[in-house]
């Protein structure tokens, strides 16, 4: 933290900080005619980094579990946008990618670790955070291989960098390429880590057509995601360990949420928006929040901490996932 900011009465700060929350919350999230400025997940995650390496989060011992109940709850509410029939579509086609490259990345990760002579169990926890979803993934098989703190900050620090750069880099690459939003969204569930920043990067994506990317992303990141269970079970018996084995119930409420969006429809509307739009857009504003308060819990001792093969690691299993995945879905999918 920079010394000029520690001197700062934590309440001047707990006050900057919540009106930066407020902010976040208030301005749009895309370019609207009225507003100067706009806040969309890159810059809300740039403006909680930048709280966190000056003056720093004044509520860090609540952001974590802030953090995380509200991605889930905003995960659930984007379920009430959802086509049914997409979704099902979505996750036929994102099940064979997932599989796939899951495997891949394992395999690759495991030789990887080797080769760079990284400590192994901050290899298996970079290679399970890259192949599935990043900081939820970590969490779920630390205490199954008797992971100690500085092995999973080390960890955590790696996807934490890498997730930041893809909120700003896959956009980019998918205007490029004239990706179609299916093509965008299936790409960013299984090249980018953490949910959080799949849904960032996905959610002002639109292509050609207009169609959006965010619902292809959501659904085939969950569905991912949900591959937390099996490797979890499969790691605590290589490793003979009684660990817990941590289950996503949240994704089933997402499922849910299509359910009730799809065989409840609500034709009244407020403003000319149903119900569940409302609740869409809570979900899609509420990923911003989360984007801040993760930004904002950013620990420059962690990122310290991480060196530079782990990095190395986390950086050549990316590139391999996101360059085999990006030319496998633009061949497959229209």
């Amino acid at each position: 933290m920079n010394s000029y900011f520690q001197k700062v009465p934590l309440r001047y700060r707990q006050i900057i900080f919540l009106v930066l929350l407020v902010i976040c919350i208030i301005f749009p999230m895309e370019s609207a005619p009225s507003w100067a400025f706009y806040i969309n997940a890159p810059v809300a995650l740039l403006l909680g980094i930048v709280v966190a390496l000056t003056m720093g989060n004044p509520y860090i011992k609540k952001n974590k579990k802030a953090t995380t109940l509200l991605l889930q709850v905003s995960v659930v509410c984007l379920g009430f946008h959802l086509d049914l029939q997409h979704a099902m579509q979505a996750g036929k086609q994102g099940f064979f990618f997932t599989v796939s490259t899951i495997i891949l990345t394992l395999v690759v990760g495991y030789f990887l670790g080797r080769l760079l002579k990284i400590d192994k169990k901050i290899s298996f926890l970079i290679s399970n955070g890259t192949a599935i979803c990043g900081g939820s993934a970590i969490a779920a098989v630390a205490p199954i291989v008797h992971a100690d703190d500085h092995e999973i900050s080390v960890s955590l620090g790696t996807i934490f960098i890498l997730n930041s750069l893809a909120l700003v880099i896959f956009p980019a690459i998918g205007h490029y390429f004239a990706m179609s939003a299916e093509q965008f969204g299936t790409w960013c569930a299984i090249a980018i880590h953490d949910t959080s920043s799949v849904v960032g990067a996905a959610t002002n994506y639109k292509d050609a057509l207009n169609h959006e990317a965010l619902p292809i992303a959501t659904t085939v990141k969950l569905e991912r995601a949900l591959w937390i269970i099996p490797i979890s079970l499969i790691t605590a018996w290589y490793y003979k360990s009684s660990g817990k084995v941590k289950i996503p119930y949240f994704i089933l409420y997402f499922v849910i949420a299509i359910l009730v969006s799809n065989y409840v429809p609500m034709a009244w509307k407020i403003a000319g928006k149903t119900p569940y739009e409302y609740v869409y857009l809570f979900g899609r504003k509420g990923l911003i929040v989360t984007l801040f308060l993760i930004g904002s819990g950013l620990s420059v001792s962690t990122i310290k901490q991480v060196g530079f093969r782990p990095i190395l690691q986390g950086v050549l299993l990316w590139i391999m996932i996101s360059s085999v995945s990006l030319l496998v879905i633009r061949l497959v999918i229209a």
